[in-house]
């Protein structure tokens, strides 16, 4: 066996290792966690036995994303024994280290520096770019996740998942030819690589594509096993916001029962998924029944967390669609701690989530005008807060709800203009053209209520 003074991982960064056994289940956490397999989580097995400054910030980066309001607290012993021993590692892991600790510290902005200082001094440390590009998505900077991506692409170019991080970057920055091209490059090369199906998904879901994109999401699904809980639950997400769209609403409920809830009830982004999915469902005029109650039994443990406003203002509606009482103790906490937040998310915090988080109680409890009064304050910064086009879009189509059903000429006036220039990007959206037909009908213009295809 090499000594352990002599090991690099499967992408020929060297380590630091006191165990050269670890090895393995150090390749488990790097190559799993670019490939979004649940294999990333192997590495936790050894975290007391091998007191490696590496395998100690890879394990805290394990839980971090956990994303909880405990994630921090108990990644901090994994960071204590990573710092104890940082004087030994090479400088690639002494940087990776001080990024995960700005990440504990909630200076995102810092570490979102030290990511782009590693990409460019040792870009083929994909582990760290991932998370630079998971920290830019978060605060909205699309630019910065692209950047990350091409800045190592041509020193990583036989890796699939780089061209599947570029293909994201591309989209979130609306560059969808060239989304789609590094996306399918990423499959062509490895036809197991979820994110580039993801990013793919967006662009088809973007350019109005939804019946090939169905098609597309559906041929690929055999390959989505060994994941982790969020990538293929999200993909699923993907698929049904494709069968809302084409109204196929019977698919769609089943995508939620059986796919996109209920892997890891507990995990953040799977609640997310099941909040934003549920609501689409009933926005679209598709009856949910009771499944608001088993979501909500398990967000009442977020009414503190408070680790991203994207987060929070989905565990705030799904407990107020719910009925739940937590919801008023969840918006308390959110104004709370808006001024407190650290520095370099504070004002999407303060802008953005405070005033988006009172519109989305007031629609889940059915005051419209104040519905419409906190998201359309939000909405123009929403990005602000992180998440995809596709995750936003909730908001828009809560804060559509809200001024379709409040019935006023100026609600409807400024609905009618939404939804066309929506349906004119997605002629094929019949749930687009039944709301756009609903409104021309009650703004007197009914003689375009069965003619509205998008194509004008």
């Amino acid at each position: 066996m090499p000594s352990a003074n002599s090991l690099s991982d499967s992408l020929g960064n060297p380590l630091t290792l006191d165990d050269a056994a670890s090895l393995p289940l150090v390749d488990d956490f790097v190559m799993g966690f670019i490939s979004s397999e649940a294999r990333a989580v192997n590495l936790l097995a050894v975290a007391d036995a091998d007191a490696s400054p590496i395998v100690q910030a890879y394990c805290a980066t394990l839980h971090l994303f956990a994303e909880s309001r405990e994630a921090a607290a108990n990644a901090r012993p994994f960071l204590a024994k990573a710092r104890a021993g940082a004087a030994r590692a090479t400088p690639r892991e002494q940087r990776y280290i001080a990024a995960i600790e700005a990440w504990a510290e909630g200076d995102i902005a810092r570490a979102i520096a030290l990511h782009a200082e590693q990409a460019r001094e040792h870009p083929r440390d994909l582990v760290s770019v991932k998370l630079g590009q998971y920290h830019c998505f978060n605060t909205g900077d699309c630019p910065g996740m692209l950047k990350l991506a091409l800045a190592v692409l041509p020193h990583a170019a036989e890796v699939p998942y780089v061209h599947g991080m570029a293909a994201f970057g591309y989209e979130q920055c609306h560059l969808m030819r060239e989304a789609e091209a590094s996306a399918r490059c990423a499959i062509a090369m490895c036809r197991k690589e979820p994110w580039a199906h993801h990013a793919l998904a967006h662009v088809m879901l973007t350019e109005g594509r939804l019946a090939e994109g169905l098609a597309f999401m559906e041929s690929v699904s055999d390959t989505w096993i060994g994941l982790n809980s969020f990538m293929v639950t999200h993909n699923w997400w993907h698929m049904a916001l494709f069968l809302i769209d084409l109204g196929r609403d019977a698919e769609a409920l089943a995508v939620y029962d059986e796919h996109a809830w209920g892997v890891v009830k507990d995990y953040s982004q799977d609640q997310i998924g099941a909040v934003s999915l549920l609501a689409r469902l009933e926005l679209a005029g598709i009856d949910v029944g009771r499944r608001w109650e088993d979501v909500a039994d398990h967000l009442r443990q977020r009414q503190a967390d408070h680790v991203l406003p994207f987060l929070d203002l989905q565990y705030l509606y799904g407990l107020a669609r719910a009925g739940r009482p937590e919801a008023e103790v969840l918006l308390r906490n959110i104004v709370a701690f808006a001024p407190n937040a650290p520095a370099s998310t504070r004002a999407a915090w303060q802008r953005v989530c405070v005033p988006a988080a009172h519109g989305l109680v007031a629609h889940a409890r059915g005051d419209l005008a104040a519905a419409i009064e906190g998201l359309g304050t939000a909405l123009p910064r929403m990005i602000e807060i992180g998440g995809s086009h596709a995750q936003r879009d909730l908001f828009e189509q809560v804060y559509l709800d809200a001024l379709v059903r409040s019935g006023t000429q100026a609600s409807l006036s400024a609905a009618q203009g939404i939804l066309q220039q929506q349906l004119n990007g997605q002629p094929e959206s019949l749930r687009l053209r039944r709301q756009t037909a609903g409104v021309y009908a009650r703004l007197g213009l009914g003689q375009l209520a069965g003619g509205t295809t998008g194509l004008a």
